[in-house]
């Protein structure tokens, strides 16, 4: 099964993969109290192995996250997001698979490192992996703006990264994510890389903003998480929910931008890299 954190508040499945996992292992079980034939009982257990296998090998195959990186995951778990919720005037439910993780969080490292960025933006920080993540490969002159609406969580990441000897790379800013948009760009600011992970609604006007108003340097790279959200944008319409379809909607903006050039990979929930034309 899609390896999770195990802590007592266990995750529950958010990605496509995850998803599909968890209803072929329920179906395996039906089929076994149904008494299917062997034959078809045989190919069920196959279809669920190679799908239960892929995550966990994943995690064996790429190298090991730091003790920072793990303190931030297990203190992340380990913490009752049911009773923490508020952004200001709207309600913003917390939950810990809003988590990155290890696999996303080392591919963001990477990308740093394979293109040199010393100017990192991340439009939705969450408890920080991710940031602390990119902060790691970031050299010792780069820095970061992590935008985080929800003040809680902001001093949550904080002394998570007063944990690192990288975590003072990072400046959090608290405020709506556009709000922080419009002053950085009103500032000059621009950025080698940008990570895209906050308000599903709003990704459209994230892009908008960055490429107008410069935010994303020349040659600079755009990375936007949760594009496969659930397996939603590519499900029946009627199947979706409010942010799956603001995600279809996203996905079709960008594929139909001649600006810009992309790929949607089908990394844990989806990761699209874009790149300014």
């Amino acid at each position: 099964m899609t390896k999770l954190l195990e802590t007592p508040n266990q995750a529950r499945p958010v990605t496509p993969l995850g998803i599909l996992v968890q209803q072929l292992e329920e179906t395996v079980k039906m089929a076994k109290e149904e008494q299917v034939s062997a034959a078809l009982m045989t190919s069920l257990q196959q279809v669920f192995n190679l799908a239960a296998g892929i995550d966990p090998y994943l995690e064996e195959c790429t190298t090991t996250e730091s003790a920072a990186l793990a303190g931030l995951a297990q203190k992340t778990a380990a913490e009752d997001w049911s009773k923490r919720f508020s952004d200001g005037e709207t309600v913003r439910q917390l939950e810990q698979e809003m988590l990155s993780g290890h696999i996303e969080g080392q591919t963001l490292k990477l990308f740093v490192y394979m293109t040199g960025a010393k100017r990192v933006l991340e439009v939705g920080m969450f408890t920080g992996y991710s940031a602390l993540a990119m902060a790691e490969a970031l050299p010792e002159d780069g820095y970061m703006v992590a935008c985080e609406v929800d003040t809680y969580v902001a001093e949550f990441a904080r002394a998570c990264f007063d944990q690192s000897p990288h975590g003072n790379k990072i400046k959090v800013e608290v405020a709506p994510a556009l709000e922080t948009l419009q002053k950085l760009a009103d500032a000059g600011e621009s950025f080698d890389l940008v990570f895209i992970d906050a308000d599903k609604k709003e990704y459209i006007d994230y892009f908008q903003l960055l490429l107008e108003r410069d935010l994303l340097a020349p040659g600079g790279f755009i990375c936007v998480d949760n594009t496969l959200l659930q397996g939603q944008p590519y499900l029946p319409p009627e199947q979706r929910t409010p942010n799956g379809e603001a995600i279809a909607q996203f996905n079709r903006f960008v594929a139909n931008d001649t600006r810009v050039e992309q790929v949607l990979l089908p990394l844990r929930d989806g990761l699209t890299i874009i790149r300014r034309k």
